[in-house]
């Protein structure tokens, strides 16, 4: 595998991943976030350039010190093959097979090499699916995308260009002081390494909130590393309020405005929640979610 980390390649490789939406989401929007500014120090390599089949988005080194930390020890991954992902996996040093990690794509067929080297390694692996969601622009995306390099800290926020509909009630950006809030409200979070990751993404990536009248956030959303929007949530008493998507109408204009990609993924069961964003212009996309969790067998999960 080949590391691309000059910035002329590494923009040629998001506009030739435009072409693969939606299956390369999870890859594209990475590669977006580490050409502007990479706050989550991640790297990108390929197998081969400037022809690639397979690109793997990596944490880079100096921050994969926590055997146990899958929300940091996270590898996003997009294959023009995907039935060549074992001989890939199990023949390169790309994945570090010691420690607790997650796998996300959007290719269901990455799954069997996936399996297959973690086997080789006497690694075991959890599997979960989720629906994909998308929006009509997201499918349109291409090359001539007129983001600015820069990081999110420089854009500015969407509250500078909105007021508050509802009295008592304001829409702002989500402070890194309520990442506990969040963490505690997180189902795949509530432990001290999802605590870490979240303050992280809401100090370095889009992230918006609505005040109640306590000046306490009643509603949030947020962004991961690869562009995928999560962590949605309503305090119960707000709930069906309409205070979700108000949050989320003016969190997807900014992100609009500022050309930054965006997607989502919601459980298959979670039937409320599929139909609320699809009010809001999302549909499923023509392919899934995907994450593969792996561990050594004496690294049990926590």
């Amino acid at each position: 595998m080949i590391l691309l980390n000059n910035s002329h390649k590494l923009l040629a490789l998001y506009k030739s991943l435009a072409r693969s939406i939606p299956e390369s989401l999870k890859v594209y929007g990475s590669v977006y976030h580490i050409n502007h500014g990479n706050p989550f120090n991640m790297e990108v390599l390929v197998d081969s350039w400037p022809e690639y089949q397979m690109v793997i988005i990596r944490p880079q080194k100096q921050e994969m010190t926590d055997d146990m930390d899958s929300y940091t020890n996270v590898y996003h991954m997009f294959s023009k093959e995907p039935q060549k992902s074992q001989e890939v996996l199990k023949n390169c040093e790309i994945i570090n097979w010691k420690q607790r990690f997650q796998i996300q794509g959007l290719q269901e067929s990455l799954g069997e090499g996936i399996r297959a080297a973690a086997f080789s390694k006497s690694v075991k692996v959890e599997h979960s699916t989720a629906v994909l969601l998308v929006t009509e622009d997201t499918l349109k995306l291409n090359a001539s995308s007129e983001s600015k390099f820069g990081s999110w800290a420089e854009t500015g926020h969407p509250d500078d260009d909105f007021e508050s509909e509802t009295p008592n009630f304001k829409y702002a950006q989500l402070a890194v002081s309520y990442s506990g809030l969040v963490n505690d409200n997180w189902k795949r979070g509530r432990n001290e390494r999802s605590l870490r990751f979240i303050k992280r993404c809401i100090q370095d990536l889009p992230a918006a909130c609505m005040l109640g009248p306590e000046g306490v956030p009643v509603s949030w959303v947020t962004m991961d590393p690869s562009c995928e929007v999560g962590m949605a949530y309503s305090m119960e008493k707000y709930r069906r309020t309409g205070n979700m998507a108000r949050v989320m109408v003016r969190y997807m204009k900014y992100l609009r405005q500022k050309n930054i990609p965006f997607y989502l993924s919601v459980r298959e069961e979670n039937e409320y929640s599929r139909r609320f964003v699809q009010q809001l212009g999302f549909f499923e996309a023509s392919c899934e979610w995907h994450q593969w969790i792996c561990y050594p067998q004496n690294l049990v999960p926590f």
